[in-house]
């Protein structure tokens, strides 16, 4: 996709920007829903917020006070997956509408991750110590109890026990390790930040707009990337690669460079350095593109 048609609205990426300055007050469920900016600039994400809101309220009024963590806990999934109807889009799971909060809200429907985030705001508006757990291949959920920890699956509601996440981790074995019970599956069961749930999702994003060519799409995609982690380079990179898509040359160089001077000695140095000078070679033959418009500038 060349197409030079604007993808992302001017303030929703500023919005979004506003929402993930700090990690000490990074709100999960606002900025995740904020990124289906990207898709309808219309979208009303305080209205997403307040029917959350609205289930939190109902959840609430059928929770004793004195009521255990199990007991909330299994009132959450009765609600969640039972009554709300939520669940994995197993029929599409690739569609872009799974990875946006608003589209999942409306439909029930989504992957792991989306599900994650509306499972988490209810869990933690419960007073569960609930937290989301990057797990390879599989994001998921997870809530300390007096008994120990249970790790669930945001599409069913099903709890993992160690045997199976022991399984599910053997693609993702990290290599040198011996046998299965050496495995430090602690280590793929800690508490997943908020950020880093976002760029999770946004990665998933990535690989679908950049897998079809969807320039536009891709890089309001990168443009959060680069807001949300300001020195992964790899990132300026890719987007460096989506204004190519689109035929922004001088962008395109702008953030090529910024890669190739903060990381000199990355693998793809020389397709990079490659790269560039197709970009130099278009610009000399287009000079009104030779200045970068305004915007957010690569740092260096």
């Amino acid at each position: 996709m060349t197409s030079n048609l604007q993808f992302d609205p001017p303030n929703s990426l500023g919005y979004f920007e506003s929402l993930v300055q700090s990690d000490a007050s990074f709100p999960l469920l606002e900025a995740a829903i904020c990124l289906g900016q990207m898709q309808s600039p219309e979208m009303d994400v305080q209205g997403v917020l307040l029917k959350i809101d609205a289930w939190q309220r109902r959840l609430l009024e059928r929770v004793p006070k004195d009521a255990a963590p199990m007991a909330k806990l299994m009132l959450l999934n009765q609600y969640f997956f039972k009554e709300l109807g939520f669940g994995g889009n197993l029929n599409d799971y690739y569609a872009p509408d799974n990875s946006f909060v608003h589209c999942v809200v409306q439909a029930r429907r989504g992957i792991p991750i989306s599900l994650a985030v509306v499972w988490l705001e209810l869990a933690q508006g419960l007073g569960l110590d609930a937290a989301g757990v990057s797990f390879p291949g599989h994001f998921m959920v997870k809530v300390s109890l007096p008994t120990g920890q249970a790790v669930i699956d945001p599409m069913t509601g099903q709890s993992f026990g160690r045997d199976e996440l022991v399984r599910m981790l053997q693609p993702y074995r990290p290599v040198g390790l011996g046998q299965e019970s050496d495995i430090p599956l602690g280590l793929f069961l800690q508490p997943a930040p908020s950020r880093d749930i976002v760029v999770r999702m946004l990665r998933n994003l990535k690989e679908i707009y950049k897998s079809h060519r969807y320039g536009a799409q891709w890089l309001s995609v990168q443009e959060r990337l680069v807001v949300l982690l300001p020195d992964c380079w790899s990132e300026y990179r890719d987007r460096g690669l989506a204004h190519a898509l689109l035929g922004n040359h001088a962008q395109a160089l702008s953030d090529l460079e910024c890669y190739s001077v903060y990381s000199p000695d990355s693998v793809d140095a020389d397709a990079v350095g490659r790269q560039m000078d197709l970009l130099r070679r278009q610009l000399a033959q287009s000079p009104q593109q030779r200045t970068r418009p305004p915007g957010r500038q690569s740092p260096g």
